[in-house]
């Protein structure tokens, strides 16, 4: 097998995962969003979690829970993403600076869009720790921290591509996941959100970053094939 053979095979796997990612990912936003717009079973679930959460409140858990939520913050994922660029642009890695200002940037827009689209109300508590303006669903933390932490794990994992490095790859990924994570809980946690705006937020934000990254391995590949 040649070399161009072989990239042209390495580019074809990422570009099979990320249409199956963004496939499910969409379906499973989809399968949230009825629930949330019927109000099905999910949203009993939502309250019952909800109301088991500001009933099981511990100082120095909500001091920790206000650190993560930080990091799913409008301002600390924008000053994160334009650090990454700036260090994209140095490295003259434009492609994935494409993917970078798409998927994070990108993902905000589109989840206004989704916020306006379903308007749902926020959780009501008698002693909330926020006090929010602006509808719930889906959680727009949980939405950027997703979108910002994935694309920097997909990125440092194409860094230690080779096989003796799976161990620093499973790292990464684990520690994306555990953050998107905890920003997620800690915007249930501060009474911010529901159960089905993390979950259907995560599901947007991986959906979407999917779909940018495989429009950019859809370019590299074409590229490759000229």
């Amino acid at each position: 097998m040649t070399n161009n053979s072989f990239s042209k095979k390495f580019l074809t796997l990422p570009l099979l995962a990320g249409v199956l990612v963004f496939v499910v990912m969409t379906l499973t936003l989809a399968g949230i969003s009825e629930d949330v717009a019927n109000h099905e079973p999910l949203t009993l679930l939502d309250a019952q979690v909800s109301n088991w959460l500001q009933t099981h409140r511990s100082v120095p858990l909500t001091k920790a829970m206000f650190v993560f939520t930080f990091f799913g913050s409008t301002g600390a994922v924008t000053c994160i993403a334009v650090a990454f660029g700036l260090y994209l642009i140095w490295q003259r890695r434009f492609a994935w600076l494409a993917v970078v200002v798409s998927s994070v940037f990108g993902g905000m827009l589109l989840n206004r869009l989704l916020k306006y689209a379903f308007q749902r109300p926020r959780p009501r508590f008698d002693d909330p720790f926020l006090t929010l303006t602006g509808y719930s669903f889906p959680s727009g933390h949980t939405m950027m921290a997703t979108a910002l932490y994935g694309v920097l794990a997909v990125y440092l994992c194409t860094t230690y591509a080779e096989h003796r490095y799976r161990n620093r790859r499973l790292a990464i990924v684990l520690a994306a996941a555990l953050l998107i994570g905890l920003v997620g809980f800690s915007r249930m946690y501060l009474g911010a959100h529901y159960l089905s705006d993390v979950l259907g937020a995560m599901a947007e934000g991986l959906a979407w970053l999917s779909l940018c990254l495989t429009v950019m391995h859809s370019v590299r590949r074409k590229a490759l094939m000229a």
